[in-house]
């Protein structure tokens, strides 16, 4: 008998991916239009009979076929539900805003990693006294469409730090990374199961009297993450790194 032919994977690695912010199910035709439109037609090139994968962080990915395309929008039919929606982590992540470029990269690390909810918490250093959620919800869209999550993480709007600490749910755990020295971080993590947020102050850290309230809190737990002095970013992605390892889900 000669060789069986390999069957060519369906749909191929190769297949788009695209959050949409319609319920999804089988069978349901929808119109994509605007930037999804051009992505998918001109950058991608599909045609009609084309797959394109979706998800709307409600129900799952769906595998959806192009059945009309013209110039400016393109018509999918939904087919089949390829995954279900995720079970994501309960980890959020608080911190405190800092340059744009940055924290673009802490939006989108903190997507790939798994981070459930991410908090901008406002202290006396930060530098960054506003926000664009809407830039840093569509950064968050992108990384969940390029790292396969089918679960989109919850921005929640920017609170002052007094405000976050004041009304903190009592069965969350929050590591905070204290530049004065604190625990083992990954030590620390591994003894405690259940809810957990890591909290993450802005370039120069917290000052005296926040520190002080944080410790207050009877839920926090300061961590050291080494020897050595990381940028707020980089203690934000580590943090959350460790964290993830700690819990089994890497």
């Amino acid at each position: 008998m000669g060789a069986m032919i390999a069957t060519p994977a369906w749909p191929p690695q190769s297949t788009p991916r695209l959050f949409v912010d319609t319920p999804l199910s089988a069978g349901a035709m929808l119109r994509l239009d605007g930037p999804h439109a051009h992505y998918l037609g001109s950058v991608m090139r599909m045609k009609s009979g084309d797959p394109v994968k979706l998800f709307d962080d409600v129900s799952g990915e769906w595998l959806a076929v192009a059945r009309d395309v013209g110039k400016r929008a393109m018509d999918v039919e939904v087919t089949d539900l390829l995954r279900p929606r995720e079970a994501v982590p309960d980890l959020w992540l608080c911190a405190a805003p800092i340059k744009k470029a940055r924290i673009d990269w802490v939006i989108e690390k903190a997507c790939e990693l798994g981070v459930d909810r991410i908090i901008p918490v406002f202290t006396r250093r930060a530098v960054v006294d506003r926000l664009n959620l809407d830039r840093l919800r569509a950064h968050a869209i992108e990384a969940a469409e390029q790292c396969g999550r089918t679960a989109l993480p919850q921005l929640a709007e920017p609170v002052k730090l007094a405000a976050l600490l004041r009304d903190w749910p009592s069965e969350r755990a929050l590591f905070f990374a204290d530049e004065t020295g604190g625990v083992n971080a990954l030590a620390a993590m591994r003894a405690h199961s259940g809810p957990a947020a890591i909290l993450v102050g802005p370039e120069g850290g917290f000052d005296a009297e926040e520190r002080e309230a944080i410790r207050a809190l009877p839920q926090a737990v300061g961590i050291a993450l080494g020897p050595r002095i990381l940028r707020a970013e980089t203690a934000a992605v580590a943090a959350v790194g460790l964290w993830m390892a700690a819990s089994g889900d890497w």
